[in-house]
């Protein structure tokens, strides 16, 4: 399952970043298909970006002088929510990949989760309805009528890591328009690449808005964990080794679980299914049970 999941993770990245000329250039890709959001948090900027954050494409539909309400971005979320839920943060999504390979670094006193986890959990909904959607939406310039992307220009890392870096990187001309603002954005890179270190995935858990809204279709997707009571013998295996703080099996979809797969490799009665995960998996599972 670890395998598979990151040969999709991989691929995916690729796939969706695989302008390659734009790296070489330090310029953006300018094609048709720009005007199509992927589903995870990908950078517009980014110089190997095929596609359009479904988060930026939001913000830049309240943000214009005449602001139009983002139909068919929120259909695009809307069907991939019901369709996957979370399964795209743990699938889909190349920050993600990003804080999954920053976690396998040996760091000492490694943790699952930061000081005071469950305060912090809620702040992913604050950026989400503050940052995404009020502060575009209703801060604008007196004088030309137009706002602030708000997460994008202010918070998202994905932004600096996939866009701004690479690009200033490539392109000199660009180096002296960066500022203060940028030197922002670094900085707050720079902690959270320090913390996915440290702790697991702590952008996805404590400050990503995307994650927030499939959050909310983790229990009516169609892409879920089931678990069979009859075999489950709540021995607390998946809860205890579920990196997202999952109580699983009592609440095998709650809104924080990204389908990653690893409460189902550890079941020892394979009472855990997924879609990805194939019979060997619980075959597996059952062997260490007998063991």
């Amino acid at each position: 399952m670890a395998r598979r999941r990151l040969f999709v993770q991989a691929a995916w990245t690729a796939l969706c970043n695989g302008y390659l000329a734009g790296f070489v250039k330090g310029t953006i890709s300018g094609g048709p298909l720009k005007n199509v959001c992927v589903p995870g948090l990908n950078c517009y900027s980014c110089p190997g970006a095929l596609g359009a954050c479904p988060v930026g494409s939001f913000q830049a539909m309240l943000t214009g002088m005449e602001p139009r309400f983002p139909l068919y971005v929120l259909g695009f979320l809307f069907s991939f929510g019901a369709l996957f839920g979370r399964f795209v943060c743990g699938w889909l999504c190349p920050f993600g990949l990003v804080q999954d390979a920053l976690y396998k670094i040996p760091v000492f006193g490694k943790r699952r989760d930061l000081p005071g986890d469950h305060v912090l959990r809620g702040l992913k909904y604050v950026v989400l309805v503050l940052f995404v959607i009020i502060l575009p939406l209703y801060i604008r310039d007196d004088v030309l009528n137009v706002s602030d992307p708000w997460f994008c220009k202010y918070i998202c890392p994905s932004g600096t890591l996939m866009g701004g870096w690479p690009l200033l990187a490539a392109n000199e001309s660009l180096r002296g328009a960066a500022g203060a603002l940028f030197g922002w954005k670094s900085a707050l890179l720079v902690v959270i690449l320090a913390l996915s270190a440290w702790s697991y995935r702590p952008f996805c858990k404590y400050l990503c808005p995307l994650g927030a809204f499939y959050g909310f279709f983790n229990r009516i997707a169609m892409f879920r964990l089931s678990v069979d009571r009859a075999s489950c013998v709540e021995c607390g295996a998946c809860a205890r080794a579920c990196p997202m703080g999952v109580q699983v099996p009592h609440r095998p979809d709650g809104a924080e679980c990204i389908r990653c797969g690893t409460c189902v490799r550890v079941c020892p009665t394979g009472a855990l299914r997924m879609p990805l995960c194939k019979g060997e998996l619980h075959e597996e599972g059952r062997g260490a049970n007998e063991r």
